[in-house]
């Protein structure tokens, strides 16, 4: 989730060092992203198309998978010929995008979202301030903050429901790279182990490590606390663990973030001006 693309947010913040956010959409209404499972016949004649044993073979030595039992090893092989077909749907729709195998084939929908995302239902702080209206006349048809060294290499959040850490840290980096010139992975494992943060308007909506959070949250206790440490002083375990934070080793602050307009020009125009703009996705 460190990477974030203009086309991709759907509500952002932006804040200053100068960070931004943007919420999760769901799937669960998305035809592009159903299942697609063929009648019988049709299954089999597309599993050949597809090659699938042969691609679930080389997906299990790549990812040093086993299963319990050969009922648990069906279910999966099953799970996964759907995913391919699905892959193959989005592949057909989307030419431009690539679609294939990952670690996560073995798994659907549901079983990825359990495990996955750890995105909380989002709702902003009555303070929580809106980005000012930016012009968009002169905007360029493509932009990357990637190619201008703003943004950190691809991270793993392995099995912990800590995407809202991951995007909270990637707008930062962004930010604190346009305020310093310096690009720095920030540790996600401090917000994991650390950020506890309220919305004061939405009770049980704590940032949870794990278990979930929130980008608006995770700015307020980065505020409170005084700053995000260096990835390498506070590394990654992708587990919950006790608050080991050292005020002396700060590498990274924020000064206030803001809400941005949902108006596709105000994104691009926010993205080119402010940095980049960190967003929760639900990506299978």
């Amino acid at each position: 989730m460190a990477r974030h693309s203009l086309l991709l947010a759907l509500l952002l913040f932006a804040a200053v060092a100068t960070a931004a956010m943007a919420v999760a959409a769901s799937d669960a209404d998305d035809i592009l992203i159903r299942q697609v499972v063929p009648d019988v016949g049709e299954a089999e004649e597309e599993d050949n198309l597809l090659n699938a044993e042969h691609h679930f073979a080389s997906f299990k030595a790549k990812f040093a998978k086993t299963y319990a039992t050969k009922e648990e090893h069906d279910h999966r092989f099953g799970v996964f010929k759907s995913n391919l077909r699905r892959a193959r749907l989005h592949a057909k729709l989307d030419p431009s995008a690539v679609h294939g195998v990952t670690k996560f084939s073995d798994l659907t929908p549901a079983e990825f979202r359990r495990q996955f995302l750890g995105l909380k239902p989002l709702r902003f702080p009555a303070h929580a301030q809106k980005a000012p209206i930016l012009p968009t006349k002169d905007l360029p048809k493509d932009f990357d903050w990637r190619d201008k060294g703003a943004v950190t290499n691809v991270k793993d959040q392995g099995a912990c429901g800590s995407c809202w850490s991951f995007s909270t840290t990637g707008a930062l980096e962004g930010a604190h790279y346009l305020a310093t010139g310096e690009l720095v992975s920030l540790s996600e494992q401090q917000l994991v182990d650390c950020d506890h943060v309220c919305d004061p308007e939405e009770y049980g909506a704590c940032d949870s490590g794990c278990n979930g959070g929130l980008m608006n949250n995770a700015f307020e206790y980065i505020l409170q606390s005084g700053g995000v440490q260096k990835e390498k002083d506070y590394p990654y375990t992708g587990r919950d663990g006790t608050c080991k934070f050292d005020k002396t080793k700060v590498a990274a602050t924020v000064s206030n973030y803001s809400v941005v307009s949902l108006d596709e020009e105000q994104i691009a125009a926010n993205l080119v001006k402010n940095g980049p703009l960190a967003g929760n996705l639900i990506v299978l």
